[in-house]
């Protein structure tokens, strides 16, 4: 048996959502990667509580969708670790088109903000595109391993970075949050701001409310 594993390159479609009307009463742009299981048009609810006329978000879709047990609901899986290099490749280029699309002005708030395995997929464009912004939320996600200070060193020292945990989340016990919020500190410096809040592994809205 002579197997082989080839590859080729090839032009793919994708979707992606947003919440509310950019105009110049626009505040702030969020850019929104959800986790694993989620779509992007359902994470967008989240985010409805903020002021509308002020807020627009954009949320990026995971491109590989997949059924969720029981109930067969749809769901979407940004990475796995079977070729992650060439899937956040394919990620990058994604979210290059998304953001050429919108057109999202320079002087505006912009805030980047993760979700679980949104949060390496966030921070690996970030590092990889050198993205400016004014502020990057963490929330209950991995810091990717292979990210070193030096790839944030663009960023501007008014760059506010906050890492959103809860403290009974059952996929980051007391000893991954101890490691992810060493991480953080290793990358960006005592800029961070932790903001633990007693719950499980859900989207907290409240601080998600603060965070402008």
């Amino acid at each position: 048996m002579n197997s082989q594993e080839k590859e080729i390159t090839y032009t793919a479609r994708n979707s992606y959502s947003t919440l509310n009307t950019l105009t110049e009463q626009t505040k702030t742009v969020w850019l929104v990667c959800h986790g694993m299981g989620y779509l992007s048009r359902y994470f967008l609810r989240y985010f409805k509580t903020l002021n509308a006329e002020e807020n627009y978000i954009i949320a990026p879709q995971a491109p590989s969708k997949f059924y969720i047990q029981p109930k067969m609901h749809v769901g979407a899986n940004w990475l796995t670790r079977d070729q992650t290099d060439t899937g956040m490749d394919n990620i990058l280029n994604y979210m290059d088109a998304v953001l050429e699309a919108e057109k999202i002005p320079d002087s505006i708030n912009f805030i980047v903000f993760g979700y679980s395995q949104g949060v390496s997929v966030a921070m690996r464009y970030l590092a990889k595109r050198q993205l400016k912004c004014n502020q990057l939320v963490l929330h209950s996600g991995g810091i990717p391993i292979e990210l070193k200070a030096d790839d944030f060193k663009y960023l501007s020292k008014a760059t506010k970075v906050k890492l959103i945990y809860g403290t009974e989340d059952e996929y980051l016990n007391s000893e991954r949050i101890e490691k992810e919020s060493d991480r953080a500190l290793d990358l960006f410096g005592k800029r961070v701001e932790f903001l633990p809040f007693k719950g499980k592994h859900v989207v907290n809205v409240n601080y998600i409310n603060s965070l402008i």
